[in-house]
């Protein structure tokens, strides 16, 4: 098991641990019912809080940020040494939580994405998961919510018996999401991007080569050219300057480098 704490990469604080590591934490915190904020960084999930304050303010109040992507991984290797083996990536720590979850007796919340999506992945997860308890599914509304309906959110959730919640609204709306739930339910909040879409079985996984090549992103924006281009075009570019300041370093970001949010945005 390896966990050797949070890393600066480019101002935001990275969990430099394994799936063994990130699960025990995950299901000890619901078994306990405490809360353990939690989500997966990609390059793109990194850089929404390297280039805006405020967001960077939340990621760093989380409990765990996994390093998702292979060049996130990488960062952490280069920057400091930790030479971990492996990613923790959001679909894969989502199956093998779930799975976790139903050998101890722990119940899972689902909440994001469209309606059919939610229906097909708590029909296959119970297939995956054999015995995984599945307290409640809720799809997006796809929308900013009222102060009144973020309520009755939080009391749906929490009266529905569950100990763990996985948020896939996509980033950075997922981390908001997740950062605004951790403050009033008593246990992990996952928030795992693509994970629903993915073992709802409506997304194929990319070759295994070319993840752990680290061109997942290549593989996505072949499937959808029209709405990823830009994001990896420039994000990834931003992210590659920033890395090598950081690793030759020109620049020395700080983790305290943050600006609380003044307004909750509420997505739901």
């Amino acid at each position: 098991m390896i966990d050797l704490g949070k890393k600066n990469v480019l101002g935001v604080a990275i969990n430099a641990l394994d799936y063994e590591c990130a699960i025990e934490r995950i299901m000890a915190n619901a078994k306990a019912g405490k809360r353990c904020a939690t989500t997966a960084l990609a390059v793109h999930g990194l850089m929404t809080g390297v280039l805006e304050p405020a967001h960077r303010h939340r990621l760093n109040s989380f409990d765990l940020v996994t390093p998702d992507g292979q060049p996130v991984r990488w960062a952490l290797n280069l920057l400091y040494g930790t030479k971990l083996p492996d990613r923790v990536y959001g679909p894969n720590l989502t199956l093998q939580v779930c799975q976790e979850a139903a050998r101890k007796g722990l119940s899972v919340y689902f909440y994001g994405s469209k309606a059919e999506v939610v229906d097909k992945l708590c029909e296959r997860m119970r297939v995956m998961c054999p015995g995984l308890k599945i307290a409640g599914a809720q799809p997006s509304e796809f929308r900013t919510l009222s102060a009144r309906e973020q309520m009755a959110t939080v009391e749906k959730i929490r009266s529905s018996g569950a100990h763990i919640l996985f948020v896939g609204l996509g980033c950075p709306r997922q981390e908001v999401f997740t950062y605004e739930m951790s403050q009033h339910l008593n246990m992990p909040v996952l928030a795992v991007g693509a994970a629903f879409d993915y073992h709802a079985g409506l997304l194929q996984e990319p070759p295994r080569f070319l993840q752990d090549a680290g061109l997942q992103w290549l593989y996505r924006l072949c499937q959808d050219p029209g709405r990823l281009w830009r994001r990896y075009l420039f994000t990834n570019t931003q992210f590659l300057a920033m890395f090598l300041a950081q690793w030759v370093r020109v620049w020395r970001p700080s983790l305290d480098d943050t600006q609380v949010p003044l307004v909750d945005v509420r997505f739901g």
